[in-house]
C-alpha cells in the first residue's frame, strides 16, 4: 500500500490509567496533552489520535466521519484493525468529538499531497501545515467519498500498524525476547518459543513511554485477513432492532418541538406577521419572527405544524419574484452567447482541427435543479442557556456545525457543545448547517430546549440544490469517424476540478464555463459535477458514435485504448450486461463509463419501451476502485449511487414558478419505488490504482446509459432531464 510517507507522521503517547492513544502526530510533537480532556473515560487518562488501548485490551477505533447509511465506520475501524493484528469483532467505535484538534487534517493532507511520496522530514511540516489548515476551515467533512480513500490510508492504516510495532517492542522488553520473535493475532503477542501470550492491553502503559518508529511496515495486499473481505456492519444491528439513535430521535428533559416557515423565495425576507391564528392553536406556545423565516415553539410537533398552517405572513418582494424556470434557461443560454468565458482545459487546436472535419456534431443538454431528498427531515435540538448552548444532530461536519453555532450566537466556542447522531442520509445536504443554526436560535429566543423539525415541504423547498445547468457542445470528425476535436461550454461549475474533464483520446480539446448568477441556494449533491457531466459527455460521445456509424461501446473502447484500467472496466460491464445480445422487442442496451473520484465505474442498462415510457429492467455495473475495502459495503453504494442517479433521471426536477421551488414533497418530487427498481448486479474489479472512492462513483454513469439506451430503442435522443415528461414513444 505504499510506504510510511505516503501515509503519515505516528506519534503514541502514555495516557494514565494504563491507556495507550496512538494516531498521527503533527509537528512540533506529540499532542496527547492537548486531546486527552476530549477523549477520555472514567479511569481512563487518554489522547485523542485514532485508537485507544485500555489495559483490560478494550480498543476503540476514533472516526472522525459520520455514519449517514455509507457504512464509513465498519471500513474505517477494518483499516485500522488489519494494520494493528487487533480483534475486530471486540473491536469499539466513537466518532471523533466536533473539537479543532480534532479537524481532520489527513483528509486535507491527502487533497494537498495526494499521496505522492513526500521526504519524511518535509512531511512532518506538511502535517502541521494541513492541521493548522484544518482547524482553520473547522474541517471535519464526511464527503466527497474521501473517507476510505484519505482517512483510512492516510490515518487508520498507519495508526494500527505504528501501535502494533509499539507494543511488540513492550513486549519484548518486557519479557527479554527479540522483537522479530513474537507475532501478533486478535489483540494478542504470542512469544511461541517459550509458550507465552499476553493481550495488547498488558503493554499499554509501557508501550506508551517508547518512542514510535515513524516508518511503520503496512502490510501488502495478499497478507489481509479483514481488508478486502465482506464485512457485517456495525451500524447495521441497531438500526433492525431500533436502538439506533438519529438526530430526529433525541430527547432533552423540558424539550418544546418548533417547525419553521422561511421566505418561498430565497432571499425574501418577512415583511408582515399576524401571529393572532396560529398563537391561538392549541398546544402553540409561542411564535418568532426570525428575519428571513418564521419559527413557531410548541408542547408537539403536530401543533407546531397546525400552528405553522395558520400562519398570517406576508414576505418582501425582490426581482427573481417572477423567475420561471424557462426564463432561468433563457438567462443561462443568453451568459453561454455573451458571457466571459473561463478556460478550465485546453489541448491542441480545435479551430484547425474542424477545418479538417468530414463532419461537425453539435449538441445542447440541460439538467434541472435537484433536491437531497434525505429520508430523515431537516432536524436538531438545541438548548441555550447560561451562556452555553447544547446541540444534537446529525451533520456531516460537526466540527464546522459547532464552530457556526458559536458564531451565530456570539458565543465561544468552548461553551458551545455538539453531539453527533446517526444520520438518515445526507449526500451532501447534512454538511450546510442552517437547520441546526435554526434550532439554536429558537432555543435561545424561545427560552427553551428545542427540537425542531422542518416540514418534507421545508425539506424540500429550502434545500441547497444541485445546480440546473446548461452545457454546450461541439465536436468534429474525421473521414473514419473519431473525433479530431472536442469543445464544451456550459454554466456553473463547482466541484471537484476534474469532473468536466473528457478520458477520450482527443487530441484538440476546449473546455470552457460561464458563470451565470442565481438566487436559488446551491450546495454538494451526490457526485457534485460528476452528476451532470457524466450525463453530458457519456452522451455527446455517443451522439458521436451514432454519426460515425459505430458501435457505443466499440467506440469508447478504440478511444481508451491507452488507458488500460478504462477498458479493463468497460470489458467487464459488457460482458455483465450481455453487450449485443438479442432483447425482446421494444428492450435496448445503453452504456456508459465515468471516472469520479479515483474510481472507474461503467455501467450497461437495459430498458424496456414498451409502454412509451423508459422501464430500466436491468443495471450492469463494473467498478474499479483500485481496491475495496469491504465488497458487500462497496457494492451496496454502486447499488445506492445508481436508484439515486435513476430517481434524478426519470423523475428528479425542481423548478421556479415566480421565483420560488414549485415542488413541495414526494408526490410532485418523485423518487425510484421498489417496484420500479431494477436488477442490478456488480463486479468489481481490483488494479495497481490508489484506492478509489465508493459512496459516489456509481451516480454518474446511469443517466447517460439509461438515455443511450431509449435511442437505441426509439430512434429518440435525449438531451434534457427528467425523462419523465419526454415523448418517448417507439420510433414509426
Amino acid at each position: 500500500m505504499g510506504k510510511w510517507t505516503r501515509r503519515g507522521f505516528i506519534g503514541a503517547g502514555l495516557v494514565a490509567g494504563g491507556a495507550l492513544v496512538v494516531g498521527v502526530a503533527i509537528r512540533p510533537g506529540d499532542r496527547t496533552d492537548d486531546l486527552s480532556k476530549y477523549v477520555a473515560g472514567e479511569g481512563e487518562h487518554l489522547l485523542t489520535a485514532w485508537v485507544k488501548i485500555a489495559e483490560d485490551n478494550k480498543i476503540t477505533a476514533i472516526i472522525p466521519h459520520g455514519e449517514m447509511g455509507q457504512g464509513v465506520h465498519t471500513a474505517l475501524s477494518a483499516m485500522l484493525a488489519e494494520e494493528m493484528d487487533a480483534d475486530w469483532a471486540a473491536l469499539k467505535v466513537m466518532e471523533a468529538p466536533a473539537e479543532k484538534e480534532y479537524a481532520n487534517f489527513p483528509l486535507v493532507r491527502e487533497f494537498i499531497a495526494g499521496g505522492k511520496n513526500v521526504p519524511g522530514l518535509v512531511f512532518d511540516t506538511l502535517n502541521g501545515v494541513t492541521l493548522a489548515v484544518a482547524k482553520s476551515m473547522d474541517m471535519q467533512i464526511t464527503g466527497g467519498s474521501t473517507s476510505v480513500r484519505f482517512t483510512g490510508t492516510g490515518a487508520m492504516q498507519t495508526a494500527g500498524a505504528a501501535t502494533r510495532e509499539l507494543l511488540m517492542r513492550a513486549a519484548a522488553k518486557d519479557w527479554d525476547v527479540n522483537v522479530s520473535e513474537l507475532r501478533t493475532a486478535k489483540s494478542v503477542i504470542h512469544h511461541d518459543a517459550t509458550n507465552r501470550s499476553a493481550p495488547y492491553g498488558q503493554f499499554a502503559a509501557a508501550a506508551s513511554k517508547m518512542k514510535p518508529n515513524l516508518h511503520p511496515k503496512l502490510k501488502s495486499r495478499n497478507d489481509y485477513e479483514l481488508m478486502g473481505k465482506p464485512l457485517p456492519r456495525l451500524d447495521i444491528p441497531a438500526k433492525v432492532d431500533g436502538t439506533a439513535g438519529f438526530g430526529i430521535d433525541v430527547k432533552v428533559e423540558g424539550m418544546k418541538y418548533a417547525t419553521v416557515m422561511a421566505a418561498p423565495v430565497h432571499g425574501q425576507t418577512v415583511l408582515r406577521l399576524d401571529k393572532a391564528a396560529a398563537e391561538a392553536v392549541a398546544g402553540v406556545i409561542s411564535v418568532h419572527n426570525m428575519g428571513s423565516y418564521v419559527g413557531i415553539i410548541a408542547e408537539g410537533y403536530w401543533p407546531a405544524k397546525q400552528g405553522l398552517d395558520a400562519l398570517d405572513v406576508e414576505f418582501t418582494k425582490t426581482d427573481e419574484t417572477s423567475l420561471s424556470q424557462d426564463q432561468l434557461f433563457a438567462q443561462y443560454g443568453a451568459a453561454l452567447d455573451n458571457g466571459k468565458r473561463k478556460t478550465l482545459h485546453k489541448a491542441g487546436n480545435v479551430a484547425k482541427a474542424a477545418e479538417r472535419a468530414a463532419q461537425v456534431i453539435e449538441a445542447e443538454y440541460t439538467v434541472p435543479y435537484l433536491a437531497h431528498a434525505c429520508m430523515e427531515p431537516m432536524n436538531a435540538t438545541a438548548w441555550v442557556h447560561d451562556g452555553k448552548a447544547d446541540i444534537w444532530c446529525g451533520t456531516q461536519n460537526p466540527l464546522g456545525t459547532r464552530m457556526a453555532v458559536a458564531k451565530a450566537l456570539e458565543l465561544d466556542a468552548e461553551n458551545v457543545t455538539l453531539n453527533t447522531a446517526f444520520m438518515g442520509g445526507g449526500f451532501g445536504r447534512r454538511a450546510i448547517p442552517d437547520y441546526v443554526l435554526q434550532a439554536a436560535k429558537l432555543s435561545k429566543v424561545s427560552g427553551h430546549p428545542v427540537k425542531l423539525i422542518w416540514t418534507r415541504e421545508e425539506t424540500t423547498q429550502q434545500d441547497h440544490f444541485r445546480p440546473a445547468v446548461l452545457g454546450r457542445y461541439r465536436a468534429a470528425l474525421g473521414e473514419d469517424g473519431m473525433p479530431l476535436s472536442w469543445e464544451s461550454v456550459f454554466v456553473h461549475k463547482m466541484d471537484p476540478p476534474e469532473a468536466s474533464h473528457v478520458p477520450y483520446a482527443i487530441p484538440n480539446q476546449k473546455i470552457q464555463v460561464v458563470e451565470s448568477p442565481s438566487h436559488t441556494r446551491l450546495g454538494p449533491w451526490r457526485s457534485v459535477d460528476h452528476t451532470q457531466h457524466g450525463y453530458f459527455t457519456e452522451s455527446f460521445i455517443e451522439e458521436l458514435a451514432h454519426a460515425a456509424g459505430k458501435d457505443g461501446y466499440e467506440y469508447r473502447r478504440a478511444l481508451l485504448a491507452d488507458k488500460p484500467r478504462f477498458v479493463k472496466t468497460l470489458d467487464a460491464a459488457a460482458k455483465l450486461g450481455k453487450w449485443g445480445a438479442p432483447l425482446p422487442k421494444g428492450q435496448a442496451r445503453g452504456i456508459s463509463i465515468v471516472e469520479s473520484f479515483m474510481t472507474i465505474c461503467a455501467q450497461v442498462v437495459t430498458v424496456d419501451m414498451t409502454d412509451g415510457n423508459p422501464r430500466v429492467v436491468h443495471v450492469a455495473c463494473a467498478a474499479d476502485p483500485g481496491f475495496a475495502v469491504n465488497p458487500d459495503g462497496f457494492e451496496a453504494q454502486m447499488q445506492s449511487g445508481i436508484i439515486y442517479g435513476l430517481t434524478a433521471a426519470l423523475y428528479g426536477e425542481i423548478s421556479l414558478e415566480d421565483g420560488a421551488v414549485a415542488q413541495s414533497n414526494f408526490h410532485d418530487y418523485e423518487i425510484l419505488r421498489m417496484d420500479a427498481a431494477p436488477k442490478i448486479d456488480t463486479i468489481i474489479l481490483q488494479s495497481d490504482a490508489k484506492l478509489g472512492g465508493g459512496g459516489e462513483p456509481g451516480t454518474p454513469p446511469i443517466a447517460p446509459a439509461v438515455a443511450n439506451a431509449v435511442f437505441n430503442a426509439t430512434g429518440k435522443r435525449i438531451r434534457k432531464l427528467p425523462m419523465r415528461d419526454l415523448d418517448l414513444g417507439l420510433a414509426s
